[in-house]
């Protein structure tokens, strides 16, 4: 991971990106996953990250097979090589067929009518076409009943049928018993498509004790970095480190307020550093709630002060070190300390939300490609 970012132009903050981490996390979920395959979920812009640049790494570490969630998506995925299976989960969306079909992606078809429009185009132009079969066993979001699922064989004989799926609910929580719910219902789902390839789990869902991998595992965030299994140490290896320069250091008495609507008032004579990210680089307003989120500014822990704004943060530094605590140095936001998941427990929301969110003004360096 590139810890020198004091070496680049002055931009106001820095995410270095390790490429190295990434294809590493695949390796080692790969290897959790036996013989089923291990893909990659590549989804909103490769969770921040960049959507081609994530896709290479994972490329040269061995992926075959990639998750997008739409058909642009899945048209830049493509443009990167046409060897890989790409699906894309959002479906047939209404005027998308051609599209999909002429970059050789995969819908995951998640209704009767789907599964009858894409049949209709592989009859048009005179071939089956590819596509998953999406089954909803609780998500309640997209997919198909398992109660069509007879209806569903019927229809798809025109389909070729390359994927089962479906998406767990819960599957961090390895007691809930939504899993073995799903599970069960998944498996009742899977008769009716005796020989075709399936798949359930998600990130969390390869850490189960079941280990219900079937043919195909998807992980998405733990590959980012983010913690799968939240009740346990994480076995990641982190990703993304964000640092923020600090523009200025200023003195507050006793009784001071800092930010908008005075929300903090500096209960000792506190020094307050401000830096220049804020929510529009994807920092919630949230990590400025009482007990949010803090930055390593020369090895210490200094929370943040006063509400986020538009571009700014502000540091209670008074307890780090004055030379550490100045004008054009650098504080940690993400890091080897402080993971996105620690980040995003602090501002009230969840890891993937951070991640995705990671602004287009940070200056990016990616190592270890």
């Amino acid at each position: 991971m590139p810890a020198t970012p004091n070496s680049g132009p002055a931009e106001a903050g820095a995410l270095a990106i390790d490429l190295a981490a990434l294809a590493a996390n695949w390796r080692f979920l790969a290897a959790l996953c036996g013989r089923a395959e291990c893909s990659a979920v590549i989804k909103a812009d490769g969770y921040g990250i960049g959507l081609e640049t994530a896709m290479r790494a994972l490329l040269s570490a061995g992926c075959k097979t990639f998750f997008v969630a739409n058909v642009a998506e899945g048209e830049r995925a493509r443009a990167i090589s046409g060897e890989p299976t790409i699906y894309v989960l959002e479906g047939l969306a209404p005027g998308a067929a051609q599209r999909l079909a002429g970059a050789s992606l995969r819908p995951a078809l998640s209704s009767l009518a789907e599964i009858e429009e894409w049949a209709a185009l592989g009859r048009m132009i005179g071939r089956s076409l590819e596509a998953a079969l999406h089954f909803d066993t609780g998500m309640n979001r997209l997919g198909l009943s398992p109660h069509d699922a007879a209806a569903a064989a019927a229809i798809a004989n025109g389909v070729s049928v390359t994927l089962v799926m479906s998406h767990f609910v819960c599957s961090q929580w390895p007691e809930h018993p939504h899993i073995a719910r799903q599970i069960a219902e998944f498996d009742l789902v899977r008769a009716h498509f005796p020989g075709a390839p399936a798949s359930l789990s998600n990130s969390s869902g390869i850490f189960l004790p079941s280990k219900p991998h079937h043919h195909l595992t998807r992980p998405g965030y733990a590959l980012y970095g983010g913690n799968p299994q939240p009740a346990a140490k994480n076995p990641m290896r982190p990703v993304v480190r964000l640092e923020a320069r600090i523009l200025s250091v200023r003195e507050v008495a006793a009784g001071g307020t800092v930010g908008y609507d005075a929300t903090w008032t500096a209960a000792r004579p506190s020094r307050i550093a401000t830096i220049g990210v804020g929510y529009a680089d994807g920092i919630p307003i949230s990590a400025s709630r009482e007990g949010g989120a803090e930055a390593i500014v020369g090895g210490a822990r200094c929370p943040f002060v006063g509400r986020v704004s538009m571009d700014f943060i502000g540091l209670d530094v008074t307890d780090a070190a004055p030379g550490a605590a100045r004008r054009g140095a650098f504080a940690e936001l993400l890091g080897e300390t402080i993971g996105v998941d620690e980040l995003a427990a602090r501002s009230g929301t969840i890891g993937y939300e951070i991640l995705t969110r990671l602004g287009r003004r940070f200056a990016r360096r990616y190592a270890g490609d």
